[in-house]
């Protein structure tokens, strides 16, 4: 009811202010006047409005859509706080996934290089038994060759003690040699 006083009394106030009402030619509360038929269908519009209780209906529209408006940005608001949480989540992912991979390229690096070094070392320990070994071969075929000289040296000795032998020796003396010989290996046989 308040409202519609109100209301009112600006009509009033338009009425008393309206230029044909202060032009005296025509009475201003006449149906002849346009002036005053505009303003009574404007007030009755009024009236009706507030009968119906509109301004009540678009004041409650305008305020769940305000609040709809304001529900939405609480919601976006929340988006926002989740997504810019989820951001920071994976950015500390992808720094610990970083770090990860730098331990292992540090570690493969290191394996890599105890593995060059047990690789330097096996190498060399290959290369001391090639040596020992070819040494060992180079000892024995010099034992061989030693060996084999002396037994050519004895072969030849023996050739030429036979041969100079045979040329001073004469018939009567080897024949004593032979039975001597053959005597001292049946001494030694019984």
């Amino acid at each position: 009811m308040r409202n519609l006083t109100g209301q009112i009394s600006l009509g009033l106030g338009l009425i008393l202010a309206s230029p044909a009402f202060a032009a005296g030619d025509k009475p201003f509360f006449s149906l002849k006047n346009t002036d005053f038929v505009v303003l009574l269908g404007l007030l009755v519009f009024i009236a009706i409005l507030v009968y119906f209780k509109v301004p009540g209906m678009i004041g409650g529209m305008l305020d769940k859509r305000a609040e709809g408006i304001q529900s939405e940005l609480d919601e976006a608001r929340a988006l926002r706080d989740e997504a810019q949480t989820l951001l920071a989540n994976y950015e500390r992912k992808q720094r610990e996934v970083q770090e990860q991979a730098d331990r292992i390229v540090a570690a493969a690096k290191e394996e890599a290089t105890v593995a060059a070094d047990e690789a330097r070392a096996d190498l060399a320990k290959s290369l001391e038994r090639r040596m020992a070994a070819a040494e060992e071969q180079i000892a024995n075929a010099q034992s061989a060759a030693i060996k084999e000289v002396r037994d050519q040296s004895v072969t030849v000795a023996m050739s030429v003690a036979r041969a100079v032998i045979a040329d001073q020796m004469t018939a009567a003396q080897a024949n004593g040699l032979i039975d001597s010989a053959i005597a001292e290996v049946d001494a030694k046989l019984h």
